[in-house]
Order: structure tokens, then C-alpha cells, then sequence
């Protein structure tokens, strides 16, 4: 069974806290984020592939479509 992907996730910044609604790129991982409010660059969590596994609302379309991949990395 194919489940649906969810491709919009709402990334927060851990340092100012500013939350934007984003698009999940489906054909790679997006290692970098620059916060536009305070302009830190996101980078992923140890364990993470991606900064939507790091700070979004909801993990990269690999890591929903493969939930036991989670901490293993998600592209390749």
C-alpha cells in the first residue's frame, strides 16, 4: 500500500523560534536552511537527513514514504 506524501512542512527556527510553511523538494535532500527572520543557516540534527527531519512539522517525502529509515539517511 502506497500512503500519500505530504509535501508542504512548516520549518521552525530553533534560535528565534520563526516558523515558515515550505515545499519538500521530492528529488533531494535539503541539508541547508537560512531562517529568514534571523538568518541562521539550519543544518540537520545528528541522526537526520534532512533540515524537514530536523525542524519541520513533517519528515522529507523519503523518511514518510520509509519510516524505518529514519536516522539511517534518506538519500542517496
Amino acid at each position: 500500500m502506497i500512503r500519500d506524501v505530504i509535501l508542504e512542512s512548516e520549518i521552525t527556527c530553533p534560535d528565534c523560534r520563526f516558523k515558515k510553511r515550505e515545499t519538500m523538494p521530492t528529488d533531494a535532500c535539503q541539508w541547508f536552511y537560512e531562517c529568514e527572520q534571523c538568518h541562521t543557516v539550519l543544518k540537520p540534527k545528528a541522526g537526520d537527513c534532512c533540515v524537514y527531519c530536523s525542524y519541520g512539522s513533517v519528515p522529507c517525502p523519503p523518511i514518510q514514504l520509509s519510516p524505518q529509515n529514519k536516522g539511517k539517511g534518506c538519500c542517496s
